[in-house]
């Protein structure tokens, strides 16, 4: 993403807030962040900024098709950058990580069970929840 053309493009004045969370998304390992996780990365890098205008920007960006938001598991939402393609989730339900997979034959599956049952099939998301094996994988409460 090229930052201020990108929020132009959407509809959304570049602020000094809104480049920051992008950015944020674009270079951090994590693709998948919560308001809770964003805010604590800003404030642990110095940055003067309150946990309304976080969510309020991650609403913005999701109203602009910037971000998609998923409710996983953990009882609070996580973001993702709108990369354009399909993947499915694996969630670990001990500590919350989140990976992301795609897989043709999975894929074809679920066209194959939409067809039988007489649906088009438009849109679908898979999420799978087990216990990954990082070492230590520990809660994250």
């Amino acid at each position: 993403m090229q930052d201020q053309k990108d929020l132009k493009n959407a509809g959304l004045k570049a602020t000094l807030p809104r480049l920051k969370v992008l950015n944020l998304f674009e270079n951090s390992k994590e693709r998948h962040l919560s308001a809770e996780d964003i805010y604590k990365i800003m404030i642990n890098a110095g940055e003067d900024v309150g946990l309304a205008t976080v969510y309020r920007v991650l609403t913005q960006f999701e109203q602009a098709g910037l971000l998609i938001r998923h409710h996983f598991e953990s009882g609070k939402a996580v973001f993702e950058l709108n990369s354009g393609g399909h993947h499915d989730h694996i969630v670990c339900i001990k500590c919350g990580r989140v990976e992301e997979f795609y897989d043709p034959e999975i894929e074809k599956r679920q066209e194959s069970a939409a067809a039988k049952l007489g649906f088009t099939m438009q849109d679908h998301s898979l999420t799978i929840y087990g216990v990954c094996s990082k070492q230590p994988c520990e809660s994250k409460e």
